[in-house]
């Protein structure tokens, strides 16, 4: 399978109004919780060094996890480009994430599997996160997550993201 592609994760919007997209997703796309977090990291988009300040909220459906990002403050607009400048209200589709599983040999096999795609964003995350952006944007329209979390840190996510079922 091209690593490029699967086995597909999550599903992430980005908004300028957190509070706001979640009552969209709850009352127009019937996911009723999220888990929200508030945090800052250091990051690297496009080779250049920064600081990431988010509001990220997380659910699971049907074993797809779906996120919504709103930027908070960052170095960057990886979050806030496809927003709109006047500052209105909206919800945009960011990327597709793709969860490569097993230990970290396989993510440092994943990442050899790509090539000379460039890492068009890393967070600098802790331990048992390991995570890059592919711009898949010329052809796609859209970047390309790729993401390993350690056994410790998929027990975590799954009792704290909330799970939901449309069935």
């Amino acid at each position: 399978m091209n690593p490029l592609f699967g086995p597909f994760h999550q599903v992430a919007y980005v908004t300028n109004d957190l509070q706001r997209a979640l009552g969209v997703f709850r009352d127009r796309y019937g996911i009723p919780s999220f888990k929200v977090l508030e945090y800052g990291f250091d990051a690297v988009v496009d080779e250049k060094p920064g600081r990431m300040e988010l509001k990220i909220a997380l659910a699971n459906v049907d074993g797809v996890q779906v996120e919504v990002i709103e930027d908070v403050g960052s170095s960057f607009d990886l979050y806030t480009e496809p927003l709109p400048a006047d500052g209105s209200f909206r919800i945009a589709f960011h990327h597709v994430c793709i969860a490569i599983g097993g230990g970290i040999e396989n993510w440092e096999r994943h990442l050899a599997g790509l090539g000379d795609r460039p890492h068009y964003y890393r967070p600098m995350t802790g331990p048992g996160t390991r995570a890059i952006y592919t711009d898949e944007r010329s052809e796609l329209g859209h970047y390309i997550e790729h993401c390993w979390f350690s056994p410790e840190t998929v027990e975590m996510m799954a009792k704290m993201i909330p799970h939901h079922r449309t069935k």
